[in-house]
């Protein structure tokens, strides 16, 4: 009876709560999965990395696992990329009332409901057994308001990707390819697809030294995964004797043709002559070329070295991230890299980031359930971050700024 009783009481109090506060709570997502534990019903997937991390690398064929998993060299950078947070710390503020949290963000003109996004990342196609990883992923993207960064290798179209995106935001990654009326048509395609602004990545004109791939001889798109993009696009099309369909094997052979376009500075105007969209620089992790990346008209700066997968020996990239915040002013600073809880993300949107990205993480998680994996990483990350938030006294993203970090 006093169980009972103790738990209609609960319940009171959450109807209450609801009641005299409008806005849901992402913390919210902790309450569910208890009441479902009263129930019976545990959850199918983990709330921490580590174990999330596990189940997948037992799930996930071995090709595939190490492209995801692996990193540059001998992954030095990549492990301290997510070490590093540990070097940082926030300094709670008690006394303040944080009954109601919001975390809600103004991005280019956007209003978004959370300060996370989806990482590009070039392989979803293949972590799921039908093939269409991207499409999971933008239907979770859809079903929890987080936006996704489409990559431009994708198993399938950007247009099928916006499509499956919704209301939800979506902006497009684009890897530079040598014929610029390819760069040209890729970007318009974008455009008309609704994607809300486009993502250089400028450190992936050439591969990095990954032994696990290059053990395995394994690098997906010599296969043809993830090339849909280019395999669709009239002007790669073109460029062909037969279509992809009939000579796959050529077909690639082209794409490795147009890979590898070493972009220089020279090549900002022309560009942003190609878009109205806001234009992001990713991979931007020195304040001069942050500043330099403003004043040729740039939108937005990614504060990112692709999660140590490119180049090993580097800086930790949330290390990186206060001089690049500092640089850029009020151009907003997006940043990814290491990042594998939501106390990470909170740390480092209270060190000056716009909006912070998860990469392996969800594709674990995608790997393990598809858009519902998904759609409970997102979930369990902004619950992290919600709550953390609330308990240290920080009811919005300004107070967060405000406090900012410790050096530990």
């Amino acid at each position: 009876m006093k169980a009972r009783m103790s738990l209609s009481g609960l319940r009171t109090c959450i109807r209450y709560r609801k009641s005299t506060v409008r806005m849901p709570h992402f913390g919210d997502y902790q309450t569910e999965i208890y009441f479902k534990g009263l129930r019976g019903v545990l959850p199918s997937l983990p709330a921490d990395f580590k174990l999330l991390e596990q189940r997948a690398q037992a799930a996930m064929p071995p090709s595939v696992l190490s492209y995801v998993q692996g990193g540059c060299g001998d992954e030095f950078t990549q492990s301290q990329n997510a070490e590093a947070f540990h070097h940082w710390g926030l300094v709670p503020r008690m006394l303040v009332d944080c009954s109601t949290r919001d975390l809600t963000l103004d991005l280019f003109g956007l209003k978004l409901p959370t300060p996370i996004f989806l990482s590009p990342i070039g392989v979803l196609g293949i972590c799921t057994p039908d093939g269409h990883g991207d499409l999971a992923v933008a239907r979770a993207s859809a079903a929890t308001g987080v936006p996704m960064i489409a990559s431009t290798l994708s198993n399938d179209t950007l247009e099928a990707v916006a499509a499956s995106l919704g209301d939800t935001p979506g902006f497009f990654q684009l890897y530079t390819p040598k014929d610029d009326a390819l760069t040209e048509s890729l970007i318009h395609r974008a455009e008309s697809a609704g994607f809300k602004a486009i993502v250089v990545t400028l450190d992936t004109w050439l591969l990095g030294w990954r032994p696990r791939d290059l053990n395995a001889a394994n690098f997906p798109q010599l296969r043809g995964a993830a090339l849909q993009n280019y395999f669709t696009d009239p002007c790669f099309r073109g460029s062909l004797a037969k279509p992809p369909e009939e000579d796959l094997s050529a077909a690639v052979m082209q794409w490795t043709q147009n890979i590898g376009n070493p972009l220089t500075w020279k090549h900002l105007p022309w560009l942003r002559s190609l878009t109205k969209l806001p234009l992001i620089l990713k991979g931007i992790c020195h304040p001069d070329d942050a500043r330099r990346a403003i004043d040729a008209g740039i939108e937005g700066i990614y504060c990112s070295n692709h999660g140590g997968r490119q180049a090993n020996g580097g800086v930790p990239a949330i290390d990186m991230l206060p001089g690049i915040v500092e640089a850029c002013g009020r151009t907003p600073v997006l940043f990814d890299s290491g990042v594998r809880s939501g106390s990470d993300v909170v740390k480092a949107l209270a060190m000056g980031a716009a909006a912070v990205g998860i990469g392996r993480p969800y594709v674990y998680g995608l790997a393990l359930a598809g858009t519902e994996g998904v759609t409970h990483v997102l979930r369990s990350f902004l619950a992290e971050a919600d709550l953390l938030m609330a308990i240290d006294g920080f009811p919005t993203l300004t107070a967060l700024r405000q406090a900012g970090v410790v050096r530990l």
